[in-house]
């Protein structure tokens, strides 16, 4: 093997830039592998939209706040950078939808929407006498043909569950994560999960009920395992603890990939402050247009413009207690897409998160903007904190300014896995594999939004890296 360094490109540095840093750089040093890398940030700061604010004693985050407990590869990225003793638990209570001015419950033993409970089902007012009766239909419909390919998460509930129980409770459940419309997600690249429990079962109702773990009957009376995970000081310590253990030798910030080009060594990038840099295998973690923009020399890379974003916002308001008219027991809530509201979600973070917020205070984080229905996050910000506080106000009676409030755009960022989703990342990377081989995508855009997942795809990229620069024995370790 050779004893010249090889270089490795690491381009953006979110979340997914980061921890591809963060483990090749440990194969590297445990491994005495002759590589180095470069991480290449195009603004001052990196964790991308892990932004966390803290003002006047609150901590507020500005892009994603949480992760899910289940998915492990970001708390044991937090164990390796010594932030384990930093992780808090969510607190568990109530949350609502709202529909037509009314919050209501959602109703207890829902997954995701789907009921495995039946006299919360029966009981609720959410749904009309009709629509629990179509989809209780669920029970005896025959499962869906196998292999008729990827379909959208609307088609495939409508048909399992019908039109009003997915309007007004799994459509504002399932499409709030991705900020986008169900009857365009991708079954198969979003909650393949259930597809597969219908494969298995036939009835989605009963699948969900044999696969949900019983509640311990010593537990019973105590409140439900809570599902997220953050850290006391905000999802920024991670990101913190993460570049403090990189060498700041390999990065760069305040450095945009403008081009990068293919040559008889490797690759070229063409740098924003002018210099042009070589590499010999590249990762690309940034969003799926600046991908496009950067490998525009080659067809194939367009792609990516069948894979649209939308943008939304997040409004963060702080209020005194007494602001509140109309208190309410529970975390949050989420908006029926046939409500006539600006906000699609409201999470009473002070509740949820009671670490965040000065005693006596309150902190409220409401979302605007979805697929189709995006124009409010380009307003000014004195109309959207109007549009969010009438809306506030009909359902908690707040008639007060809030003390300051954060607004936080994330502009055509929001990737949509719309149907056929995985099949076209499968023809773009043969593509990649074919024509710029050592070129590699990770990152929301691909394979997965949440916190764990970009983990995952940072981790999986660097085994394709060194797998490509001929090193089998750092895998295998």
């Amino acid at each position: 093997m050779s004893t010249q360094a090889l270089t490795v490109a690491i381009v953006g540095g979110g979340i997914t830039g980061l921890t591809t840093a963060y483990y090749l750089q440990k194969a590297i040093q445990e491994q005495k592998l002759p590589i180095r890398y470069v991480l290449l940030e195009s603004s001052e700061r990196l964790g991308g939209q892990i932004q966390t604010d803290y003002t006047n004693g609150f901590v507020i985050e500005r892009g994603p706040d949480s992760f899910l407990a289940r998915k492990t590869s970001a708390a044991r990225l937090a164990k390796e950078v010594g932030l384990e003793n930093d992780l808090v638990r969510n607190q568990t209570g109530q949350a609502y939808i709202l529909n037509n001015d009314q919050l209501y419950p959602i109703p207890g033993g829902a997954i995701m929407g789907i009921p495995t409970k039946l006299a919360p089902f029966v009981t609720t007012s959410l749904f009309s006498p009709a629509g629990k009766l179509r989809a209780a239909l669920d029970l005896v419909l025959p499962r869906g043909e196998q292999g008729e390919g990827d379909r959208s998460l609307g088609e495939f509930f409508r048909h399992r569950l019908g039109n009003e129980v997915v309007e007004n409770l799994i459509e504002p459940l399932l499409s709030g994560v991705y900020a986008g419309n169900i009857d365009d997600l991708s079954l198969m690249s979003t909650f393949p999960q259930f597809y597969h429990v219908e494969r298995k079962y036939r009835s989605l109702i009963l699948g969900m009920r044999s696969t949900t773990p019983k509640q311990p009957k010593a537990s019973a009376d105590k409140k439900t395992p809570s599902a997220f995970l953050t850290f006391k000081r905000g999802l920024q310590s991670l990101v913190e603890a993460i570049e403090q253990r990189l060498d700041p030798v390999c990065i760069r910030k305040d450095t945009a990939v403008e081009k990068i080009c293919k040559t008889d060594e490797g690759y070229e990038l063409q740098l924003s402050d002018g210099t042009v840099m070589a590499a010999d295998s590249v990762v690309m973690t940034t969003p799926a247009k600046t991908t496009r923009d950067t490998l525009s020399a080659y067809p194939f890379i367009n792609l990516l413009k069948e894979m649209p974003t939308t943008s939304v916002a997040t409004v963060a308001l702080a209020f005194p207690e007494t602001a509140i008219k109309q208190d309410i027991n529970g975390t949050g809530f989420i908006v029926s897409r046939n409500a006539n509201y600006h906000i699609t979600a409201c999470t009473w973070v002070h509740k949820k998160w009671p670490q965040t917020t000065p005693k006596g205070k309150v902190l409220l984080r409401c979302f605007v903007g979805r697929a189709d229905e995006d124009a409010i996050v380009y307003q000014p910000d004195e109309e959207i904190i109007k549009a969010v506080l009438t809306d506030l106000n009909k359902i908690m009676k707040i008639e007060q300014q809030p003390e300051f409030y954060h607004i936080t755009r994330w502009k055509q960022v929001r990737p949509q896995y719309v149907v056929g989703h995985q099949q076209r990342m499968a023809k773009l990377e043969a593509e990649l594999h074919a024509q710029l081989p050592g070129i590699f995508l990770a990152g929301a855009p691909y394979h997965g939004a949440g916190l764990p997942d970009c983990i995952d795809q940072g981790e999986a990229s660097v085994h394709e890296v060194l797998k490509f620069l001929h090193m089998p024995e750092a895998i295998a370790q």
